[in-house]
């Protein structure tokens, strides 16, 4: 019985994993960007501010940001451009 429940738990986690976009900072893809909720796109981006300024980003520019990805992703970007690439501070 221990291990039907084990079973079944795993396969639900798989599940879930597998409806999350890949969400990895600067390396995040429009298309996986744009399919996320606010709170997932703006981790992206405070990963990728930090990743490139080496200092945790203060709110108004992650916000500032994300609007300026979700304007590329949705204008110059292709499905596979990475938001790195998109014009930002």
């Amino acid at each position: 019985m221990k291990r039907v429940i084990g079973a079944v738990l795993a396969g639900v986690g798989l599940l879930l994993a597998g409806c999350s976009p890949a969400v990895t900072g600067g390396e995040t893809t429009c298309k996986n960007f744009m399919k996320a909720d606010q709170k997932t796109q703006d981790e992206a981006v405070s990963k990728m501010l930090k990743d490139e300024k080496g200092s945790e980003p203060v709110q108004l520019m992650v916000t500032g940001t994300r609007i300026a990805v979700q304007g590329f992703c949705q204008t110059a970007g292709k499905a596979d451009s990475q938001i790195k690439q998109a014009p930002h501070l």
